[in-house]
C-alpha cells in the first residue's frame, strides 16, 4: 500500500500470538494484492479498467466499497473513492486493514497492541499496566518534532496530511489538492471510519472543525500550513 506496518505487542508472547502476528502480516499482503493503486493486477485497478465486474468481485470488496459510500455520505462527498475519476478506496481500507490485524491479534490473546499502517494506528489495551499509550503525532513542518501527542486506551488514531508523502489529498468538489492544512488527526474508535473521516476533514478545510463537533464518538486535531492548530473539545491529546 506504498507505506510501512510495525506491530508493538505488549503482552506475553505466546504460540498463539505468533501464529496470529503471522496470519495479521498475511492478511495485510492480501489487502495490498486486492486493493493497491499500485499494482496493476490488484482487483482495485482491475475495476477501475473495466477489466473486472462487481459481480465477480468477492464480499469483502463489497463490504469495502459500501464502507466508502457510507463515509461518503456521512461527509458530504469530502470523502471520495473516485476523487481522481478512478476507483481508490485508499483512504478507507488502509484503516480497515489494520483495524482487522489487531483483531487478530486481540482474538490469539494479545490484548495490549499498537498497530500502525502509515499513520493509521489501533491501540489496544495499556502500553504497561496502568499506564496508557502515548502516540506522537509527526510534526508536517518540523522535521523530527511532534505536533502532538494522543493519549488513551483502545483507541483507533488516523493522520492525513503532508509529513510522510506530501500532499496527496484531492478535493473531490474542485479536482485539486487539498491545501487548507498541513495534518488532520482524528480520533475514534474503530479505524476504518477513522481513517476516512481524516482524510475527509483535510479536504473540507474551514468546515473540518465544526463537522468532527457534530460527529458523534470522533474527535480531532489539526495543523494548517503557517503552524497555527485547533482542536475539538474531546480530543485526547496534547502538544509534545
Amino acid at each position: 500500500m506504498g507505506t510501512v506496518f510495525s506491530f508493538d505487542i505488549r503482552d506475553p508472547r505466546t504460540p498463539a500470538i505468533e501464529a496470529a502476528l503471522t496470519e495479521a502480516v498475511a492478511w495485510l499482503h492480501h489487502v495490498d494484492e486486492v486493493y493497491s493503486t499500485y499494482r496493476r493486477d490488484s482487483v482495485v485497478c482491475r475495476l477501475s479498467r473495466g477489466d473486472l465486474g462487481l459481480d465477480q468481485c468477492s464480499p469483502e470488496v463489497h463490504e469495502v466499497l459500501a464502507l466508502c459510500k457510507s463515509a461518503v455520505r456521512t461527509s458530504g462527498g469530502w470523502f471520495s473513492h473516485l476523487a481522481t475519476g478512478v476507483l481508490d478506496p485508499s483512504g478507507l481500507v488502509k484503516g480497515w486493514s489494520v483495524e482487522r490485524a489487531s483483531r487478530i491479534l486481540y482474538e490469539a490473546g494479545a490484548h495490549h497492541t499498537c498497530v500502525n499502517g502509515g499513520g493509521d494506528v489501533r491501540l489496544r489495551g495499556e502500553a504497561a499496566p496502568g499506564v496508557p499509550w502515548r502516540l506522537g503525532v509527526p510534526h508536517p513542518l518540523r522535521a523530527g518534532e511532534l505536533c502532538t501527542v494522543v493519549t488513551g486506551r483502545d483507541l483507533a488514531v488516523a493522520t492525513s496530511g503532508t509529513a510522510e508523502r506530501g500532499t496527496r489529498i484531492i478535493d473531490p468538489h474542485r479536482g485539486t489538492a487539498a491545501d487548507c492544512y498541513a495534518s488532520v488527526t482524528v480520533v475514534g474508535e474503530r479505524l476504518a471510519m477513522t481513517g476516512a473521516y481524516a482524510t475527509a476533514a483535510f479536504a473540507m478545510g474551514a468546515a473540518a472543525r465544526e463537522w468532527l463537533e457534530s460527529l458523534d464518538g470522533y474527535e480531532g486535531f489539526a495543523l494548517t500550513p503557517d503552524g497555527r492548530s485547533w482542536r475539538t473539545d474531546g480530543f485526547p491529546g496534547k502538544r509534545p
